[in-house]
């Protein structure tokens, strides 16, 4: 009986999630076929990109500093004693352009955008004005998500171009004022070991993670129920499945990308 019941609990989880990817898919065919009214809404496009970039520079700015700082410092401790301090820019460089800045901005944009999306979204359901959309022959995909994901997939890149740079930065102060090494040292090894790929890989990674959080904050916040609990579950999944859309999203690339 136990076991019965564990596999049953197991085929529940599974089946529940298989339905997600389903409703999320669903959600981006409905998305993709209405992007040809997208002129037409273009002042909503505009209006979510303020929301979703401008607004997230203070909190990328924060982050992106701490980012540069500790990855400089772990470096430096991973080549001490190994090889010599003037390949710790390079080291540096190639794990913020490649995978620190577009994950840690990532799962930033999906704490403060992605689960604000499906609170919005959330209460517009639960108070039927999603419903009134509908009544009026406004389609609420888009007038509502469309704008949103276009928001999401074009400025997370732009944030995360922003972050590379306040991240090297952070690396460079941490590496010059506590490590002893020289701006011509750190700078010169940055250019030396640099590549157009690894900048390219992870504006592909952005483009990609932003997308992924709008539509899903906006395919949980269409389907909310349940008045205020309901929209507080809601903001919460949004949060837990953008964050692993991220990191699962993370390893695909890197597997396709290098």
């Amino acid at each position: 009986m136990i076991l019965l019941n564990g596999v049953q609990r197991i085929g529940a989880a599974v089946l529940d999630f298989l339905q997600e990817i389903g409703f999320h898919t669903l959600l981006l065919f409905k998305s993709a076929a209405s992007y040809k009214y997208i002129i037409t809404h273009r002042h909503l496009v505009f209006d979510q990109m303020h929301k979703i970039g401008l607004r997230s520079f203070p909190l990328v700015t924060v982050v992106s500093i701490f980012t540069g700082a500790v990855t400089s410092w772990q470096a430096a401790y991973q080549l001490e004693g190994l090889v010599s301090m003037d390949y710790l820019g390079a080291a540096a460089s190639m794990a913020i352009f490649i995978e620190l800045s577009p994950v840690l901005t990532g799962l930033v944009v999906a704490g403060r955008v992605g689960a604000s999306i499906a609170a919005e979204l959330g209460t517009m359901r639960v108070t039927e004005q999603i419903d009134a959309l509908e009544s009026l022959a406004i389609d609420p995909v888009q007038y509502l998500a469309v704008p949103r994901i276009t928001a999401g997939w074009t400025m997370l890149p732009v944030l995360v171009i922003y972050s590379n740079i306040v991240a090297h930065m952070g690396a460079f102060v941490v590496a010059n004022a506590l490590l002893d090494v020289s701006s011509g040292t750190f700078f010169n090894s940055v250019q030396r070991y640099f590549l157009v790929h690894n900048v390219y890989s992870g504006l592909i990674k952005a483009l990609v993670f932003g997308g992924g959080t709008a539509l899903i904050g906006c395919s949980i916040g269409f389907r909310t129920t349940g008045g205020a609990e309901g929209v507080g579950a809601s903001t919460i999944k949004a949060f837990v499945y953008s964050s692993a859309f991220i990191l699962v999203m993370d390893y695909v690339l890197a597997t396709l990308l290098f």
